[in-house]
């Protein structure tokens, strides 16, 4: 006999919790839930943002939540049959299973990660099942958009959108109120709307978890810029690399179609290929319409001639996330967090060497530091906190002795960075910035479309410069080549991807220039990452335990039980095995 459940399981499948094993966990609790005899127990959610803790669930039991993370399908379907008919776990196996699962780090407390955040971006996910219309509805979805149909005249609206200060959230931070202003003020009656989703930063994760967790707030941003600006047609491009993302959002389009919740307006989903520079409007543009994506000059810009030449919006998805909860709440709420120039909150993926990862939203003005150490838990294994990389391949490094600057589009364009799309990646002490640069600037040497001499050339030569740094092979006068390049290719580059390409170069030569100067000079990586300018050695801590030579896999150190080790530095392939099967500190890297 099957009864419905007093207790509601949420399970987080978005891309991260499938990845950890999230389908197996939910199976687990479905077959526990069948075994309880509960039918509607079991909720399928998207990214909640503690990305850290996957795969996760929360119970919700009429008291409150309780949170489990790093679940296995054993510990998941003990849990949850205790929760959902204790009855059931009739023998002391299962019963020690769910004791094990509470006490063995499977519970844990999400206020240290979510209580400095502000959600409105984030407000619904991992609270909503993203492919169930009527739970987006329960929690107002589409509620602003009939406002703005029923109560609102289009400059209405777009006045609510300026005076809420809301900014692009792509990178630029160009106006949005003004943006959709100006497209409205085109002549002509056919205009488009277009959702850029084409997120490539390297650490960045923000449009795809939004874009799988809440489609409908998306789509309902969407519909609100077009009503503002009279388009009846409109575009989410999404890259293919996200097939959650876009399978979630076509489902969203069909169902909020079907309830008439678009009216007239018509949507469609396309995918991106994967390029990088299609994130730059104009190049989105000429991929949309089927061509090869490469920007073009400005102006006219893309509200003047567009998509098919017409007026066009273009805003990336958080911007038009921001959108229903503006209406809803009012522009002056919005308003009233963040700075005077930066208003409203900012989502970030956090990432790197930090204790908790994930997605982030949190009031502009509050500082680098407060994200790292309060909200991230601050670095691992008693590392030093070293540097942000903040906005991704356009962005910079920003030294831990800057990281009470606040987040906010004015003051990190004063450290050289800039907001970018929201990656921010934090270092630590065993990084090497000469090595970080070159990482960055590697992926947008290869992203370049081309089209520009400076950012096509100018990106190769300043790349074979510090591959030579990392290589022990730099020349008199390569950081001052570094430098002029830089300055080359973003003044001479056509769109955002080469203007701003070297800022991960100019900022680590800014705060970090003793790093270049070791690599120059004496040949030297002072974080030991540089394989060509390190070396392993074996102290006298070493007790010849033997678990560096069985690591070694090109044996490289003798396998001598009880005797003091040596690394062949002829053999060594500077992998780290060594070091980190090391229990005793005996491996040092010089």
């Amino acid at each position: 006999m099957t009864h419905r459940a007093k207790v509601e399981i949420r399970v987080g499948l978005g891309s991260c919790g499938i990845a950890s094993g999230g389908e197996a966990v939910r199976a687990a609790i479905e077959a526990a839930a069948r075994e309880a005899g509960v039918e509607g127990a079991v909720k399928t959610v998207g990214c909640a943002g503690l990305c850290h803790r996957e795969p996760m669930v929360e119970v919700l039991n009429g008291h409150g939540i309780v949170c489990y993370g790093n679940l296995t399908p054993e510990t998941a379907r003990a849990i949850a049959l205790r929760h959902l008919n204790p009855r059931t776990l009739v023998t002391r196996v299962r019963w020690l299973a769910a004791k094990k699962a509470d006490t063995a780090g499977n519970v844990f407390d999400g206020a240290p990660y979510l209580g400095r955040q502000k959600r409105i971006v984030l407000e619904n996910s991992g609270e909503i099942d993203p492919l169930n219309l009527d739970d987006y509805l329960a929690r107002d979805g589409y509620r602003a958009l009939r406002t703005c149909r029923e109560k609102m005249t289009p400059h209405e609206v777009i006045a609510a959108i300026s005076d809420s200060g809301l900014r692009g959230r792509g990178g630029a931070g160009f106006p949005a109120g003004r943006k959709w202003a100006l497209a409205r003020s085109q002549p002509g009656e056919t205009k488009y709307v277009i959702c850029n989703g084409d997120e490539g930063d390297p650490g960045a994760f923000m449009d795809r978890a939004v874009l799988e967790s809440d489609p409908h707030r998306v789509l309902e941003g969407l519909a609100i810029a077009a009503y503002a600006v009279g388009a009846s047609q409109g575009f989410l491009y999404i890259r293919a690399e996200y097939p959650l993302a876009v399978r979630h959002v076509r489902a969203a389009i069909s169902a909020a179609t079907d309830r008439g919740l678009l009216g007239d307006l018509k949507l469609e989903v396309r995918e991106g290929a994967g390029a990088f520079v299609c994130g730059e409007e104009t190049a989105l543009i000429q991929s949309l319409e089927g061509g090869r994506g490469m920007p073009r000059l400005r102006p006219p810009y893309p509200v003047e001639r567009g998509f098919r030449d017409c007026p066009t919006v273009i805003n990336n998805v958080e911007t038009l996330a921001c959108v229903p909860w503006i209406l809803r709440h009012g522009p002056a709420a919005f308003a009233a967090l963040g700075t005077a120039t930066s208003k409203g909150t900012k989502v970030f993926a956090l990432a790197g060497k930090v204790n908790r990862g994930g997605l982030i939203e949190v009031p502009m003005g509050m500082t680098i530091r407060e994200a790292v150490e309060q909200i991230g838990g601050g670095i691992p294994n008693g590392r030093a906190f070293k540097a942000v990389q903040l906005g991704g391949p356009s962005g910079g490094c920003i030294p831990a002795s800057l990281a009470d600057t606040p987040i906010d589009y004015d003051a990190l364009a004063q450290t050289g960075a800039i907001m970018g799309s929201g990656g921010l990646v934090v270092l630590d002490d065993r990084d090497c910035m000469v090595d970080i640069a070159r990482f960055f600037l590697r992926f947008t040497q290869a992203e370049s479309c081309g089209k520009c001499t400076f950012c096509r050339i100018g990106t190769k030569r300043m790349l074979e410069i510090l591959d030579r740094l990392c290589e022990g092979e730099g020349r008199a006068g390569d950081l001052e080549k570094l430098e002029e390049l830089a300055d080359f290719v973003s003044r001479g580059s056509l769109c955002g991807l080469g203007q701003t390409a070297p800022n991960p170069v100019l900022t680590t030569l800014r705060y970090f220039r003793e790093e270049y100067e070791a690599h120059l000079r004496e040949r030297r990586c002072p974080a030991g990452r540089c394989a060509a300018l390190i070396r392993y050695r074996i102290n006298n801590s070493c007790i010849g335990c033997t678990l560096c030579a069985q690591a070694c896999p090109v044996g490289a150190i003798q396998y001598r039980p009880y005797e003091k080790h040596e690394v062949d530095d002829a053999l060594c392939t500077r992998c780290d095995m060594c070091r980190q099967a090391c229990q005793d500190d005996a491996v040092e890297v010089a």
